[in-house]
This record gives C-alpha cells, sequence and structure tokens, in this order.
C-alpha cells in the first residue's frame, strides 16, 4: 500500500520560513527526512491556498519562494469539480448534526481538504493529512499532527 501524506496549512506554512527556529525548524526536518525515506508528500491546492494568501499580506517575499520551490519539488493536488461537490455534502452534513467546523459564511478549508483526502484515498492509497489541528479534520478522515507521522 502507497502512503500519501498531505500537508494541511500549518506544517506548510512552517516549512516556508526561511528563518525556522524551534518548532518550524523541527518541522522542516521532518519533511526532510519524510522525504529521503522516499515518502509521498502532497501539497493539497487548498492549503497552497491559506498558506499563499498569507504569506502576500504579510509581504514574505522569501517565504513565498519557497512555498513555489516546494511546489515544483513535491506533488500538487489542484482542486477539482469533484472535490467541490464533495466538500459541499461533508459542509452540510456536519451542519446538519450541529457540528460545524467552521463559521456559517467560512469558505471552510478543513472541508475542501477533508474531500480531497477522501478522493484519493483507495485500496492501494493509505491518505494522512499532516497537520497542526486534528480536531476537526478527524471527524472526515485520518489526520495526525505532523510530529506524530514517522
Amino acid at each position: 500500500m502507497i502512503r500519501m501524506i498531505l500537508l494541511d496549512s500549518g506544517p506548510l506554512g512552517m516549512v516556508t520560513n526561511p528563518k525556522a527556529k524551534g518548532i518550524p525548524f523541527d518541522c522542516q526536518q521532518w519533511l526532510k527526512s519524510l522525504l529521503v525515506r522516499g515518502e509521498k508528500v502532497v501539497i493539497p491546492e487548498i492549503a497552497d491556498y491559506e498558506v499563499r494568501r498569507e504569506l502576500l499580506r504579510a509581504g514574505l517575499l522569501r517565504s513565498l519562494h519557497r512555498l513555489d520551490t516546494l511546489k515544483q519539488t513535491l506533488d500538487y493536488i489542484p482542486i477539482q469539480t469533484e472535490t467541490m461537490l464533495l466538500a459541499a455534502h461533508l459542509w452540510a452534513k456536519v451542519r446538519q448534526d450541529g457540528r460545524p467546523t467552521a463559521d456559517a459564511k467560512a469558505l471552510d478549508g478543513d472541508v475542501i481538504l477533508a474531500a480531497q483526502a477522501r478522493l484519493l484515498y483507495d485500496r492501494t492509497t493509505e491518505v494522512i493529512v499532516a497537520t497542526t489541528n486534528t480536531v476537526h479534520l478527524s471527524r472526515f478522515i485520518v489526520a495526525m499532527n505532523w510530529q506524530a507521522i514517522e
């Protein structure tokens, strides 16, 4: 079985930091170790969007360059119509159950990421979302704190 690790915006943001120390530096080393072992690590488009918009807002051009370089190094998964259709279903379901993952007016990137992960999972591919916050994502898919993924 192939293991695919999707980077959520938390770890993705940390690995773009050119002056990383502490936990962000540890996250960068973690990513390097995964790649050295041949793990399949991917950037979902929604995570790129969430990190990119903040880097642009803050004018962090070196971090933005690192994000662009990562997109050339790692696999990148664009958002497809099928993803958005499933995300809308997930968004509605958690609200019907009284357990929303974001404000009703929010785009809710978590359900978009969860939909991408669900659509990638099959008999031959195990999908894990590497995140800094498993609370919302783990309702839909396998989501683990990046530090727990070896």
